[in-house]
Order: C-alpha cells, then structure tokens, then sequence
C-alpha cells in the first residue's frame, strides 16, 4: 500500500503515480518515458521518520490539540494520548491506509512530498500549525 499516493510529485512538478508490481506498491516516476518504480515503503519510512520527528518536538502541542478534538480534558485522557504519541511507530503506521478523504485533506493544506527522479526525498512540504507563525515576525 502506498501511504502518500496522490501527495508525491517530481522536481518539475509531475504527479508519481503507483502500481503494484508483485503485490508490492510502487511509485512511479516518469523520467522522460522511463518508468522508474521505487518501492512506495521506502519513500512513505523517510516521510514517516519526519513526521514522528516533529511529532516528538511538538508533543506537548499535539497532545493538547487531540483533547480538545476529543472533548475531554481529564488526566486519565491526557495520559493516554501522551503514552501514544511517545509510542508512534514508522511501521505500524505503514502497516495501515491513510484514508483518502485524509490524503484529500493533505493535499489542500499544502501538504506535498518532493522525489528527484530516482525516488530520493528532496523535500516534504508540511502545512504550518493554525496559529503557528514565526514567533520573530511579531
């Protein structure tokens, strides 16, 4: 299963598109009619890795933003999702399908992978937290 199906382009812009080769998903990059495949897992690990990155730097920011989507502001609450988010794991996630109405979601906060033509992550654009700007701008 391709985690980010849909949210991974080229340098120049062109949409990678996947195919399941073996019962394997695959990205495939368009490099001037040659049909590179690169196994979806390796690019979705590298992306995956970022977001538990950030994840771990914003503990506190995310845990808060969960209970108030919860609707609860308990202890025993808090204390779960705080045991959750220090538990995030690359391939647990990977083991699951991002939905597409999340994927959907993604793409129209900005949210985008970048490849070269052999499947190497450039960049990952993620969308700023609402409310987050840059503390040196005020």
């Amino acid at each position: 299963m391709a985690f980010f199906e849909g949210l991974i382009e080229t340098e120049d812009g062109q949409l990678v598109t996947v195919t399941e080769l073996g019962g394997v998903s695959h990205y495939v990059i368009d490099d001037k009619g040659f049909q590179r495949h690169v196994e979806s897992s390796d690019i979705d690990r590298v992306v995956l890795a970022q977001f538990v990155t950030q994840l771990a730097e914003h503990r506190e920011e995310a845990s808060e933003l969960m209970l108030s989507m919860l609707g609860q502001d308990d202890l025993f609450t808090k204390a779960m999702i705080d045991s959750s988010l220090r538990q995030v794991d690359v391939e647990q996630v990977l083991a699951h399908r991002l939905p597409p109405e999340a994927r959907q979601w993604l793409a129209m906060l900005g949210f985008r992978v970048v490849v070269d033509l052999r499947g190497v992550v450039i960049r990952v654009d993620m969308p700023a937290a609402a409310g987050g700007g840059d503390p040196d701008e005020e």
